[in-house]
């Protein structure tokens, strides 16, 4: 099959996650990235494209999207990395173009974006991807199937986990400023790593909170956004559930983790170590499941040779391609339109309940 005609919008020159989506779709050989809005700016757009070797490069999403659609050469999916608030006018741009769009996560900065993205991709007639890369890790995949198959019986108690360190002091570059603007987050640490501990949760129990009770705070002297995140959940089935996310937790780096503890065995899994899980039944020892273990196949090499978290947004690209090529059977593991609204509905309530001194607010209000 010849590759998918890809292009894509940010991630010029100097931008970190734009190389990401780079590598990642290139990594299994399904995609052929030819084009680019990947600056506002011309001369900065065409001088990130020359660097990629791109065949093509706008200035201007509007224009990327109607010109590429006009082509018989045309790209047939766009990857969107840009900050939050430029999620939501691109994506509605290719969509309405017919043109796949895969998308960063978080869905978009506000709800009123998250809306109109929503119309847009129920009325399109192509796909719309959100890249929750955490989930298509092998071992993140293995514990749901563990789940499902209900080795832990009945799920009581959910812990989910994303600590990280860097912001606990202002910092002066391009990451930070975008990420500590209300203007271009929309929410901070909510936003940018308390969606991936929230969708991997749900990724993985198959369940949604019902109702959640949070305290979202502004750690840092006159910092504009949230930095610190802790929230309580309930869930309809009697579970309970916490999730704590942090940019202020000095040393740790990207501490993503989560436990689930069942009425038959409890269920360990963490990014640090993300090559295995431990499972731990009530009545016996701890048991460390490896990529040997794994059944979902989601790996290039031998287990025993450490994949990762580029291998993890690979693995969803590939699945994207299949899907796109028509082959639906695994699309139940790739994100797309309601994890994105449902993170964002998350962060609406996280932010409604601290507003209210932690009240328990219902899912979706």
């Amino acid at each position: 099959m010849k590759p998918i005609r890809l292009g894509m919008v940010g991630g010029g020159s100097g931008a970190f996650i734009g190389a990401i989506h780079r590598i990642a779709a290139r990594m299994d050989g399904h995609y052929q990235i030819v084009a680019g809005a990947l600056s506002s700016d011309p001369e900065r757009a065409a001088a990130s494209a020359a660097e990629l070797g791109l065949d093509r490069s706008y200035a201007d999403f509007n224009e990327m999207a109607q010109a590429e659609a006009a082509r018989e050469d045309g790209i047939e999916a766009v990857s969107i990395v840009t900050p939050n608030h430029l999620h939501a006018a691109p994506a509605i741009a290719f969509l309405n173009a017919g043109i796949h769009v895969i998308c960063d996560k978080p869905l978009t900065a506000t709800p009123e974006q998250a809306q109109a993205l929503a119309e847009a991709v129920r009325a399109s007639r192509v796909r719309f991807f959100l890249t929750h890369n955490y989930c298509a890790l092998p071992m993140v995949r293995e514990a749901r199937a563990l789940v499902a198959e209900g080795a832990l019986g009945q799920i009581r108690l959910v812990q989910a986990e994303y600590l990280q360190g860097w912001l606990t002091d202002e910092v002066d570059n391009k990451q930070a400023a975008w990420r500590t603007d209300p203007a271009q987050a929309g929410a901070g640490a909510l936003g940018d790593i308390g969606t991936h501990a929230w969708q991997l949760a749900q990724f993985v129990t198959g369940y949604t909170p019902s109702h959640l009770s949070a305290e979202v705070s502004s750690i840092v002297p006159g910092r504009p956004i949230d930095d610190d995140a802790r929230v309580s959940l309930r869930y309809a089935s009697g579970a309970k559930g916490g999730l704590w996310a942090s940019q202020v937790a000095v040393g740790q780096e990207n501490g993503l983790s989560l436990r689930l503890f069942g009425t038959e065995a409890a269920l360990e899994w963490r990014l640090q170590e993300s090559e295995r899980l431990i499972l731990t039944p009530k009545d016996g020892p701890a048991q460390i499941l490896t990529r040997a273990q794994d059944r979902s196949a989601s790996y290039r090499t031998p287990p025993g040779h450490p994949e990762g978290y580029l291998e993890g947004f690979a693995n969803l690209y590939s699945d994207i391609a299949a899907i796109i090529r028509g082959d639906t059977t695994d699309q139940d593991r790739v994100p797309g339109l309601m994890a994105g609204l449902s993170g964002m509905s998350f962060i609406a309530a996280a932010k409604a309940s601290s507003a209210q001194d932690g009240a328990w607010v219902e899912l979706g209000e």
